[in-house]
């Protein structure tokens, strides 16, 4: 449906010529600046008559929501997707990160898999629903959002403002592999500091706060974490991400902190985790805690969004849940809104070097979304 070949042209006729300049622009959090990418997809909608908002809610920081009208007979369905990437770090790279190149059926670049080539596939669906005149019960919405690979900046931001509250269902473009996603673990992180007491090496030694906490880290990894039996998701994890400590090399330091990531089961709380690490000696304090989140299975947009993958793809896709968190543990725990995720990157691709989309469930992507917003929305 669309030509490798287009590429070449410089134009953005085709979603695989947007999706090429979307990864050419960086949008890495830190620092973000998803603004240039907004204003890229801001320019695409404005063209094709689509109602469009462009909030920049702090500088370089923006979200951006279209709106395409339908009847006002049924809630908003929202198309929900994040515009910043994460870094790419410093060695490893065999495609150029920002190239947005394609070779042999992928086109290649940070952003590619998670999740510009859901932006993309969103956009390009509702502008095929509007370039068709498609009536629709419903407002479908576009809510693109900043700063999400961190801590959810724009999502909390739609969330403050209420911008989709009465939404009747959202659908995420997290990379799924095209398979249905419905569960998401929590996740809690936590700031642990040890102190220590300052010291210099040519005298008073001191207390080292690092070497107290290079002895305790084992017994952090090794902290039993509570494990509910759930048949979608993974077990409960907890690893440490950063270490802090010391102030010069002569000095002994007095105080060391780590931050831990913690992924959870619905209905553990960040207080049993508290529980358990506080005997180690930690001081603990909690940085950001995302719920776990869940659709039913049998509910109606889970089954909508099996029934448009099953008619879009040459197998059925199989329904699971996922480690990973995404904008709507912000939008559900906020307003109870079902969500599905979908999306055309490869599950396991976020971060890595030579991140990549498969052209070809980019394409059927296009046609999952339509099929849905055409069936949720009739």
């Amino acid at each position: 449906m669309y030509i490798e070949d287009k590429l070449t042209s410089g134009t953005c006729d085709t979603p695989l010529d947007l999706l090429s300049k979307l990864v050419r622009i960086e949008s890495c959090d830190p620092p973000g600046r998803e603004i240039e990418v907004a204003r890229s997809l801001e320019a695409e909608l404005i063209r094709a008559g689509v109602q469009v908002e462009l909030d920049e809610f702090a500088p370089g920081r923006a979200n951006l929501l279209a709106r395409l009208p339908g009847a006002g007979t049924k809630p908003p369905l929202v198309f929900s997707a994040h515009l910043d990437t994460v870094p790419v770090g410093t060695t490893g790279w065999t495609q150029e990160p920002f190239g947005g190149h394609i070779r042999d059926g992928r086109l290649y670049g940070r952003g590619a898999s998670d999740m510009k080539s859901g932006v993309v596939a969103m956009t390009a669906a509702l502008l095929e629903i509007a370039t068709t005149g498609t009536p629709l019960t419903g407002d479908l919405l576009l809510a693109f959002s900043a700063g999400e690979s961190s801590n959810c900046l724009g999502a909390k931001r739609f969330v403050e403002r209420r911008t989709f509250a009465e939404a009747g269902a959202i659908l995420v473009s997290e990379p799924s592999s095209l398979e249905l996603i419905i569960a998401e673990m929590g996740v809690l992180w936590l700031r642990a500091t040890v102190f220590g007491r300052v010291g210099h090496v040519s005298g008073d030694g001191g207390d080292n706060a690092i070497m107290k906490m290079a002895y305790v880290l084992p017994k952090i990894q090794s902290v039993r974490l509570p494990c509910t039996d759930h048949p979608l998701l993974p077990e409960p994890t907890i690893r440490i991400g950063t270490i802090h400590g010391g102030a010069a090399v002569n000095v002994t330091p007095d105080r060391c902190f780590v931050d831990i990531d913690v992924r959870i089961h619905p209905g553990t709380t960040p207080s049993e985790i508290i529980d358990l690490l506080e005997p180690l000696g930690l001081d603990l304090e909690i940085l950001d805690f995302k719920p776990s989140v869940e659709t039913a299975i049998d509910h109606p947009f889970t089954q909508t969004c099996l029934q448009a993958c099953a008619a879009n793809r040459s197998q059925a896709p199989r329904i699971s849940g996922v480690a990973y968190y995404s904008d709507a543990t912000i939008y559900t725990s906020a307003f109870e809104t079902p969500f599905v995720i979908i999306g055309p990157g490869e599950l396991g691709m976020s971060g890595q070097t030579d991140e990549f989309v498969e052209i070809e469930k980019f394409n059927q992507a296009i046609a999952i979304y339509r099929a849905i917003a055409e069936s949720y929305l009739k």
